[in-house]
């Protein structure tokens, strides 16, 4: 549930009118994947990945378990129909992900000497700009440029993966799939009576006191 929307929880709409068999078979899906699961990357990657995740998308530490956003992406990339297009500087996506992980690595352990996970979260993060701004260039990219991976696969995939799971759609007060109810009032500062009423900001406030207590 949310400070910003208290009491609300998108799964309470699993078995009403709001979601078909469909929906709910997709949504159960995501429900059951498990913050270890994985199978896509080996065991030196998938560290590389979760560190990198923890630094692109941070948790609320009383979130447990926390979204999936690494194993997520290993099941897209494992399983997934793809995107169906790419941008034509990137090979396909799981190729494109396997070889940013190893030149991050690479990359880690030029500028450190020590393996990416192992660095403090600044020195993550001073990494990761790097990236986005075009200015690593050790040979383990083999000519894939760092700045389009980052813009066009890095945040890409793993923004979309987060709010692609029921944890976050409580934290925005999204009421997930509309199949096949769907959205009707789609005005300016409108909402269909089985959506999530935002809190006031004071409420707000309140309401992070009291879990800050109950925990």
């Amino acid at each position: 549930m949310s400070d910003r929307y208290p009491g609300y929880d998108v799964l309470a709409k699993r078995d009403g009118p709001s979601w078909n068999d469909q929906t709910r078979a997709v949504v159960d899906r995501r429900l059951a994947v498990g913050v270890e699961d994985h199978r896509f990357f080996a065991e030196a990657e998938w560290r590389t990945l979760r560190a990198l995740c923890d630094r692109i998308l941070p948790q609320p530490p009383e979130r447990d378990p926390p979204v999936p956003v690494a194993a997520l992406l290993d099941l897209r990339l494992r399983d997934g129909p793809g995107d169906g297009y790419r941008d034509v500087a990137l090979p396909a996506a799981g190729i494109a992900w396997k070889r940013a992980l190893a030149a991050l690595e690479a990359e880690s352990r030029r500028a450190h000497g020590r393996s990416f996970p192992e660095l403090a979260p600044g020195e993550q993060d001073a990494l990761l700009r790097d990236m986005q701004e075009g200015r690593l260039a050790d040979p383990a990219w083999q000519g894939m440029p760092p700045q389009t991976f980052f813009s066009a696969r890095l945040m890409y995939d793993l923004v979309s993966l987060y709010y692609s799971h029921p944890a976050a759609w409580n934290e925005i007060g999204f009421g997930g799939p509309a199949s096949p109810r769907g959205y009707v009032r789609m005005g300016f500062d409108r909402r269909d009576p089985w959506e999530a009423a935002e809190a006031a900001p004071g409420e707000q406030d309140a309401a992070r006191r009291e879990n800050r207590h109950v925990r």
